[in-house]
């Protein structure tokens, strides 16, 4: 780590220790990891990261917070609530990622409150704002959370990089957005097509694919995987895995996006969405839209 670097890192610490205790919406993802990490070594026992759960926030992606926040020792709590009781949520506009931070944000500060704590932390780093559509920005703005690493300028490179000398094994982890991003934009966002979603990625991950997304087109999944991975993609084995375990879990058919995995890849061109993490869920402004324009290879389920 350089010193400009490690100058920041300082700064944030220091910032986060005239706090009397700050509880951090934390997803386990390399921002939020970083900024619980900060604080446990600013406040120690007066430090807590909380995990909101709820119906986007995979399984998998839970147990990848209780691992990271035991790797930093910092004290891990959850939260629950549904973001499908919001009928704004559910219709799926392009404002659905503020709605779901308002919400998670919401949900964290009632917790912080009741530890008597008064000062919610995020990992919004100084990269995000100037990434494409953020609507979720703006809760963050609205709710007066604070942004350590937001406040002291540390990209999301230094961000990495700061993860690194903890020994995070996030470090180097993915964008992981929250599971309503893999429904198409004007699509209602309902149980059974997060289920169904959840369900499809299990694959993936169990064949050890590190960077992916199955988008939900009301039946038709749509894999994308990163693009240095498509040619494990078309092996005939998992072919044939993801055609049988895609049909299980509900869908009608599924394609393979030969562009491989993108960012908000077939959002409208004003509402492009990069992908940040929600701090409290996996990244979530991962939005896409009803019709894509991309190349696919569909293989039918049977």
């Amino acid at each position: 780590m350089d010193e400009h670097t490690a100058a920041k890192r300082d700064a944030a610490r220091a910032a986060l220790a005239e706090r009397d205790a700050v509880l951090v919406a934390f997803s386990g993802g390399v921002d939020s990891s970083v900024v619980a990490a900060l604080a446990h070594d600013a406040l120690g026992e007066a430090a807590v990261a909380c995990t909101a759960k709820s119906e986007t926030l995979p399984d998998a992606e839970l147990d990848d917070a209780r691992r990271v926040a035991e790797e930093i020792g910092i004290r891990h709590e959850t939260v629950e609530f549904s973001e499908l009781d919001d009928p704004e949520f559910v219709k799926n506009d392009g404002e659905r990622c503020y709605h779901c931070r308002t919400m998670r944000l919401g949900a964290m500060y009632d917790h912080a409150r009741s530890l008597d704590i008064d000062t919610v932390c995020d990992g919004t780093n100084a990269s995000d704002p100037g990434e494409g559509h953020r609507p979720g920005l703006r809760a963050v703005a609205e709710l007066d959370v604070l942004s350590p690493l937001l406040a002291h300028d540390v990209s999301k490179e230094e961000v990495r990089d700061i993860a690194r000398e903890y020994g995070l094994s996030v470090a180097d982890k993915p964008a992981m957005a929250c599971l309503s991003s893999r429904i198409p934009t004007g699509l209602e966002v309902t149980e059974e097509r997060l289920t169904r979603v959840e369900r499809a990625e299990s694959l993936l991950r169990q064949w050890g694919f590190e960077q992916f997304r199955v988008r939900d087109h009301d039946g038709l999944a749509r894999i994308e995987v990163g693009e240095d991975e498509l040619d494990r993609a078309l092996d005939p084995e998992f072919v044939a895995a993801a055609r049988d375990h895609c049909e299980a879990v509900g869908f009608d058919h599924v394609t393979l996006d030969l562009h491989g995995y993108a960012t908000g890849s077939v959002s409208p061109a004003s509402d492009a969405d990069t992908e940040p993490e929600a701090d409290d869920a996996p990244e979530c402004d991962d939005s896409v839209s009803e019709v894509t324009n991309v190349f696919e290879t569909e293989y039918p389920t049977r």
